[in-house]
């Protein structure tokens, strides 16, 4: 059987894979630096497949770069040996719940989700460090030891996360931040689906810098969008100006694949009932003109000059259209004018629509008749409600509606003593103009107080509709003197947990008839590997250690099941089953798609029963087995009920 690798994939490695298969040509082999040969890229090759003039060394071309970039780039693509182990105690409904509440340092954890969560997420939003000089980054010199990590940065938690200061007095200000966020969201990105979206709000201070680090990451043609949202009114703190807004930076995985988004609809508007027709009963507003003005007349809009015939018998044309007309296309149009208006439809949209024509009678008409003179009707178009919310309107790049105060009210009234959390209601709008499907995954790995998370919730229990959430959250600790260490918050992930409990709670109050409304969310904490080091470098050790057991003695099987379920890319919220098999502890992932065993003295029986099952992948431990004779039939086993089952070994 084929060992667990227990590693996430070596992202250079993966590069290397995509740029063969493009560039067979530009593949080479070299010595590592343990003298084994390996597969390399031959760059001087495959700068001559790229262009005849290639812009290199010391010549000037636009690019964004920082000191430690390099660096960056190297934290995103490096493989990691960490996992995640489960937390029962700590979750609500683990068996059941679709949703993910993870625990750790948010690189670590995205290098991990991208085993499982490659391509699956819809929507990512984060609110990382504004760096505002009294903020923290993280620390991700990976190069040293732990003791020079803790000499040097002064500050770690218990769990051993690293969180330094960055004062606007440090002379690597900007680059630490940029250090820090680079490599996160380069992995997250891998983590979007192609019709993906991210949503990252910032404050001044890094803005210019998240735009072009996006763009570095994204493409600069995938940006969607600068969303301005007043932040917070009646400040007068500052030098020059009173800083009352800060920024939501939006970009596409494809935007050729995004869909538009769909705004709010004021249903105020709406105020009149339709009396006859299929539409009877409906709500209806009749108030928007059929004309408007024409973007470039010298240009096109042909088609959306044409008579348009009112009750009298007369034929209209939309205002400023000179004399005389002419017959184009079929429709009478006017000679083209800068000055002149169009219809708002097409000459098609026109004979479709007619129906929706309102023709009001008025003596200030803008239109004129087929003479040239004031029309007696101004024509209007009817829009009902319901059709309007499925089209919806564009949101608008300003937003004002979602202060910071309603964040912080909300959390009082829930009795969670934390300052610093965006509005519920600004989330939930984000969620709608998206218009995420049942199913759809949505990730946040600066999650905080969890907002994210209770405003998925609200959104699914007010339109029926299940979408799921991962938060990520560093363990980072309260301060002693702060309310929340008082009232028994040690950290961050302890509020955000708390907050989802309460939050689900209410939501479920106030939503009986939502009874498939899930609220739970699975506890998982970012740890070592399950594995002793004579896993990963069995040739560093002596023969005596290599039969030594090589799964750590603290970890419990359900810990080694979830590491199984990162290296074969299962969901992390997939159902889990336990069951007894002839007296064995079996698991069964995604009923019955990996099954696991890790007992000791497994027998025939067992083997033979799970076979019988045709899991697509079978996990045990290589020192399971309970005898020679049961290890020289394991394959016979297999042949026989299940071949097609892979089969691996921890």
């Amino acid at each position: 059987m084929e060992k667990v690798n227990l590693q996430t994939a070596d992202m250079v490695d993966e590069n290397i894979k995509r740029i063969g298969e493009l560039f067979p040509n530009c593949l080479t082999e070299r010595l590592n630096d343990e003298g084994k040969p390996e597969v390399a890229i031959d760059f001087d090759q495959l700068r001559q497949e790229l262009s005849k003039d290639i812009v290199e060394g010391a010549e000037e071309r636009y690019q964004f770069t920082w000191p430690d970039k390099r660096n960056a780039i190297r934290l995103a693509n490096a493989p990691t040996t960490d996992t995640l182990r489960p937390c029962r105690e700590e979750s609500v409904d683990f068996d059941n719940t679709q949703n993910l509440y993870i625990e750790g340092d948010n690189l670590q954890v995205l290098k991990l989700l991208r085993e499982n969560y490659l391509g699956k997420v819809k929507m990512i939003y984060i609110d990382p460090p504004y760096n505002t000089g009294n903020d923290f980054v993280y620390n991700d010199n990976f190069d040293q030891d732990k003791q020079e990590y803790v000499h040097n940065s002064g500050q770690y938690d218990e769990e051993g996360y690293q969180l330094v200061a960055n004062p606007e007095s440090n002379g690597r200000y900007h680059t630490d931040w940029l250090n820090m966020i680079y490599p996160r969201l380069k992995v997250a990105k891998d983590l979007l689906s192609e019709d993906g979206v991210m949503f990252i709000s910032i404050g001044e201070e890094e803005l210019d810098n998240i735009i072009k680090i996006s763009s570095d990451i994204f493409g600069a043609s995938n940006k969607v969008s600068i969303i301005s949202r007043v932040a917070k009114t009646a400040s007068n703190k500052g030098t020059f100006f009173a800083p009352s807004v800060d920024f939501i930076v939006v970009f596409a995985k494809n935007i050729s694949l995004l869909k538009p988004f769909v705004g709010e609809v004021d249903e105020s508007l709406y105020k009149k009932i339709e009396s006859d027709g299929e539409m009877k009963g409906k709500k209806y507003r009749d108030d928007i003109a059929l004309y408007q003005s024409a973007l470039d007349p010298l240009r096109g809009c042909l088609n959306q000059r044409y008579y348009i015939e009112a009750p009298d018998g007369s034929l209209l044309l939309p205002p400023g259209i000179s004399f005389p007309p002419q017959k184009i296309d079929g429709c009478f149009v006017a000679p083209q004018n800068r000055n002149d208006k169009v219809w708002r439809w097409s000459y098609a949209s026109y004979f479709q629509n007619k129906h929706l024509l309102v023709f009001k009678e008025t003596k200030t008409s803008p239109l004129i008749d087929q003479d040239g003179n004031q029309a007696k009707y101004n024509i209007y178009t009817k829009s009902y409600l319901d059709e309007r919310k499925n089209t919806g309107t564009l949101p608008r790049n300003i937003w004002d509606k979602f202060i910071n105060r309603k964040g912080a009210d909300l959390l009082k009234k829930m009795d969670i003593p934390f300052d610093f959390s965006k509005p519920v209601e600004l989330i939930d709008y984000i969620l709608q103009i998206v218009a995420l499907n049942k199913g759809d995954v949505v990730l946040d790995f600066f999650s905080g107080s969890a907002t994210t998370a209770h405003a998925l919730l609200k959104r699914n229990a007010d339109d029926s509709c299940n979408r799921r959430y991962i938060m990520v959250q560093l363990a980072e600790q309260t301060s002693k003197e702060s309310e929340a260490y008082k009232a028994g918050y040690k950290n961050i992930c302890e509020i955000g947990k708390e907050r989802i409990r309460r939050a689900g709670k209410k939501i479920k109050e106030e939503h009986p008839e939502a009874k498939d409304l899930d609220t739970g969310f699975r506890v998982l904490k970012l740890d070592s590997s399950n594995m002793q080091d004579v896993y990963y470098t069995p040739a560093e050790f002596n023969e005596q250690k290599l039969f030594d057991d090589n799964i750590k003695p603290d970890r419990t099987e359900e810990d080694l099941l979830f590491q199984t379920m990162i290296e074969l890319g299962i969901e992390l919220s997939a159902k889990i089953e336990k069951r007894s098999i002839a007296g064995k502890t079996v698991w069964s992932v995604s009923d019955g798609y990996l099954m696991a065993c890790f007992d000791e003295e497994i027998n025939e029986t067992t083997i033979t029963e799970i076979a019988r099952q045709h899991p697509y992948y079978f996990v045990m431990r290589d020192s399971s087995l309970a005898n020679d004779q049961v290890a020289d039939n394991f394959e016979q086993i297999w042949e026989e009920y299940s071949k097609d089952t892979v089969r691996r070994i921890l």
